[in-house]
Order: structure tokens, then C-alpha cells, then sequence
């Protein structure tokens, strides 16, 4: 089964496919990161905080732009914030292949990271609302199952172009979402929960923001911001710094490329089988058994010597990690009704991408005291298991539940 049939909708499938290819050209760019640091690295002589730096830099742009874009998207419409997100991160990353020195790059990562956080949030909010509650839970999962074509699309320009023409090569094709952005602008529409709304029913950002921590609302606030927190936190600590990971393991650059782009296969399966089991078992199912694998894969891939062991533990960890960003994805829009909806998404993801602020910063400052790759990634196994619980205590399920108005 094509993995757009599940809705029956013909606009639903389009809406599904053309949002989950703007996510896509996220995860690509954000992948690009990953194996343009380690390129970098090598070429500027950079040392491990300042490649700490350069993978955080994009997050603290993200933590800006998913708060930023979740309250405009309440106000003004889904459709021209994640138009105007995709254009930002696709002018400032072709822009960023003309840096000369590590400050700009850094400033332009930035920006770029704006765009990044804030069309995630508002795309997953766009396609929550356009699909009926038995297929919701699915379709998010499926959008977010774009990320693993963009994270293999990035594995692919590493390892076929980086090599060859540089990294700045890398960051020109990242801009190519920008003409992508022209097709958006036609293909896809408001959903329609957003548009019975008239204007005197749209808040002002401060009572948005208050809503958000209403009685009613807060106990499901405190569960998302500790699980967005602490599954940034491990995400980007562990991927942005995989191929630099299997480069201390003692392979060569390339050879680390072609490693990370084998596991990144793994993460297509993830998302698949979260996005049958989400509708089938329920939400809170799906992110907590998936998150507890995935801490215990971390463990397995940060003690992991022989070739062989750190591929199938690096299948793991992309299996089961992404498979629970699915289910994060798919599972936040639905604790909010529509007048908050993209506001609480923002936000959630904007307190967790603090968290992959510190993550890659705090792996480069740890690799440079000597502090070894299991202790590393011990932490993160602590992190997850703190996620999953939180969920297990704190969360609602929300499985076959219509949207709230």
C-alpha cells in the first residue's frame, strides 16, 4: 500500500504530499549540517566546541522561529507562515555556501534555523486539521516520515557531492526549496477548522500564550514541553554529530558518510510502522515503547567496537527514534483546540529545540575533555527514558478524538 493511500480524500493526499515534501526540504537541510560540520571541521581546522557551536546555532534559530511562527499562524493563517518559513531557510542556506569565515556561517545557520523551526510546527498543525480523526493520527506520521527522504537525500549529498565539489555545494542545492515555495502557494489551502473562524474570534498573543497554561491545558503542557525537550535533546546531540561520532570510532570521513547513510535507511521503517500501530494501539503507545527502544539503542550504539555492531545498532536508533518523532508529531496538535492549536505546537517545539541548542554544544565540549563516546551517549539514554515517562503519567490519550474548536 502506497503510503498516500491511506486517505481517501484526493485534496487530503495532495495536502498530505505537498506539505510532506516542504518538510522534507527541512530534513535535508538539517542533515546537511550533520556531514557539512564534519567537513568543515576538517578543512577550517575547527576545533570540537567550535563544531558544537555550528550544530547549535541552527537550534537557537529554531527555538525562535517555532514559537514566532506557531503564534503568526494562529493569527494569520497556516498557509502564508509556512510559505514565508520555507523561503527564509531557503535563501539564508544558498546563502550560506558564499561564507568565508565562521562567523557568518554561523549567522546565516541562523537565520536559516528560523525558517527550519518555524515551518515544522505549522505544517504538522495544517495537515492535523484537514484530515478526519480516524485518519489523523496516520497522515501526521506519514508527513513526518518525509523527514527520513530528506535525511537520505542529505546522505546522498554527502556522500556523492560533498566529496567532490565541497560543502558549500551542498548548501546551494538547500536552496532549492525556495522555487518549491511558488508550487505552495497554490497547491495547498487553509484548513477549514482555521477558516470558520472570524476575525473577532482571533486572540491577541498574550492570551494565546495564557490559554496555553489554562487549567484545562496545563498538565498536557508540562508532559509535551518535558518530552519535546528531552527528544531534541537526544535527537540532535546523537545525529548532528553521528558522522563526527563514527570519525572518533576510527573511520575515515567517507567512509563514516556511507555508514550514516545506510542507517539513515532504517528511519523509512520506523515511520511506517508508528503510523500503523499510532491508529492501532493509540498514541501514547506508540512514543513510549518506541522511545524507550530508542534509549535502549543509544546505549547499544555508544558501547558498539565492530563494524557490524554499530550499523545494526545504528539501524536501531534511526528505526525507533524516528518512528517516535512520528507519534510526537501527530500526538501534539491534538491536545489543544483550534483557536491555540499552532500556538501550543510552537511553543512545545520551540522549549525543545532549546534542548537541541545545548545537546551538540555539550557533545563537542565533552569530546573535548576526553569524555568518552558511551558516557556521551549514556546521558541521552537517560534523557529518553525521562520522555517516555512523562508521557506514560502525564499524557491523555487521544486516539479516534475529534479536534476541539
Amino acid at each position: 500500500m502506497s503510503r498516500l493511500e491511506v486517505l481517501q480524500d484526493p485534496k487530503q493526499r495532495k495536502l498530505l504530499f505537498s506539505a510532506g515534501l516542504s518538510w522534507l526540504f527541512d530534513a535535508m537541510d538539517i542533515g546537511l549540517i550533520s556531514f557539512i560540520a564534519a567537513a568543515v571541521a576538517v578543512q577550517w581546522h575547527l576545533t570540537p566546541q567550535q563544531v558544537g557551536l555550528f550544530t547549535s546555532i541552527n537550534s537557537i534559530g529554531m527555538v525562535i522561529g517555532a514559537a514566532l511562527a506557531g503564534l503568526l499562524a494562529d493569527r494569520f493563517g497556516r498557509k502564508p507562515v509556512l510559505l514565508w518559513t520555507l523561503l527564509l531557510f531557503s535563501a539564508a542556506s544558498g546563502l550560506s555556501a558564499l561564507a568565508t569565515g565562521f562567523a557568518v556561517l554561523c549567522i546565516l545557520r541562523l537565520i536559516a534555523g528560523i525558517g527550519l523551526g518555524g515551518e515544522l510546527p505549522v505544517a504538522s498543525t495544517l495537515v492535523s486539521e484537514s484530515v478526519p480523526a480516524q485518519e489523523r493520527g496516520r497522515a501526521v506520521v506519514l508527513l513526518e516520515s518525509f523527514w527520513a527522504g530528506g535525511w537520505l537525500a542529505a546522505a546522498l549529498i554527502a556522500y556523492f557531492v560533498i566529496p567532490k565539489y565541497g560543502w558549500q555545494a551542498g548548501f546551494v542545492i538547500g536552496a532549492v526549496p525556495a522555487l518549491y515555495a511558488l508550487y505552495l502557494r497554490r497547491a495547498i489551502e487553509e484548513p477549514p477548522r482555521f477558516t470558520a473562524r472570524s476575525r473577532t474570534q482571533r486572540t491577541s498573543f498574550g492570551e494565546r500564550f495564557a490559554s496555553v497554561w489554562a487549567p484545562e491545558h496545563r498538565r498536557s503542557t508540562i508532559m509535551l514541553w518535558i518530552l519535546w525537550f528531552t527528544v531534541v535533546f537526544s535527537y540532535y546531540g546523537m545525529f548532528l554529530w553521528l558522522p563526527s561520532v563514527m570519525m572518533l570510532k576510527g573511520f575515515t570521513l567517507v567512509k563514516s558518510f556511507q555508514y550514516v547513510l545506510l542507517m539513515t535507511i532504517a528511519q523509512l521503517p520506523g515511520y511506517f510502522t508508528a503510523a500503523y500501530f499510532i491508529e492501532k494501539f493509540g498514541r501514547k503507545f506508540v512514543i513510549v515503547a518506541y522511545l524507550l527502544l530508542t534509549a535502549i539503542s543509544a546505549i547499544w550504539f555508544g558501547n558498539a567496537e565492530t563494524e557490524g555492531m554499530l550499523l545494526a545498532a545504528g539501524f536501531c536508533l534511526s528505526f525507533f527514534n524516528l518512528g517516535a518523532w512520528g507519534g510526537l508529531y501527530a500526538y501534539t496538535p491534538e491536545l489543544y483546540p483550534t483557536s491555540v492549536r499552532s500556538t501550543g505546537v510552537g511553543l512545545a517545539a520551540s522549549l525543545g529545540r532549546i534542548g537541541g541548542v545545548i545537546a551538540p554544544f555539550l557533545v563537542g565540549m565533552l569530546v573535548a575533555r576526553s569524555v568518552g563516546i558511551p558516557a556521551i551517549f549514556a546521558i541521552f539514554f537517560a534523557a529518553i527514558v525521562v520522555g517516555a515517562i512523562a508521557v506514560l503519567f502525564l499524557g491523555t490519550e487521544t486516539k479516534g478524538r475529534e479536534l476541539t474548536e
